[in-house]
């Protein structure tokens, strides 16, 4: 049986502000309707994905901005971040971790998936390791996403 994930539902405080970063971001929209002022779809696409995210009114409970380590991969880490920056986005610096560890979460406030002794260091991996090289940034509520810089998958991905 194959399990695809197609969409996740992001909590926003302002649609029309999260649409705009969205589209600032250079996601690509595909749809935006509603029936009622109580709800309302937006849904975006990142460039080369097969899974979209989607926000709105009336779409979920949770708190605007609690979705923490949304990860982006792309094969050029410094080159997607002069892309961001050059679109307005606050992205942090290119950062690896000292140990290697292979996943880093986003930091706003609370530390999430990150582990006990966990440290970042400034920019890429030194030998450029594979998934091993990230970016983060937040949109305006502060749903967290994260980059890395995946150059060649493990076996089996």
């Amino acid at each position: 049986m194959d399990l695809k994930l197609e969409v996740i539902v992001l909590p926003v405080s302002d649609t029309d502000r999260a649409k705009d970063f969205y589209d600032k971001l250079g996601f690509r929209l595909d749809l935006d309707t509603g029936p009622s002022e109580e709800f309302r779809c937006v849904h975006f696409t990142p460039p080369g994905s097969g899974c979209s995210i989607m926000f709105g009114e009336g779409m979920t409970a949770a708190a605007p901005g609690s979705m923490q380590g949304l990860y982006l991969i792309v094969n050029d880490i410094e080159a997607a971040r002069t892309e961001l920056a050059d679109r307005g986005i606050g992205v942090s610096d290119v950062f690896h971790d000292a140990g290697g560890v292979l996943f880093h979460g986003h930091e706003n406030g609370d530390v999430t998936h990150r582990l006990p002794g966990q440290e970042r260091l400034a920019g890429r991996h030194p030998e450029g390791n594979t998934y091993s090289s990230y970016l983060s940034f937040a949109d305006p509520d502060g749903n967290g996403w994260v980059l890395q810089e995946i150059t060649e998958r493990f076996p089996g991905r």
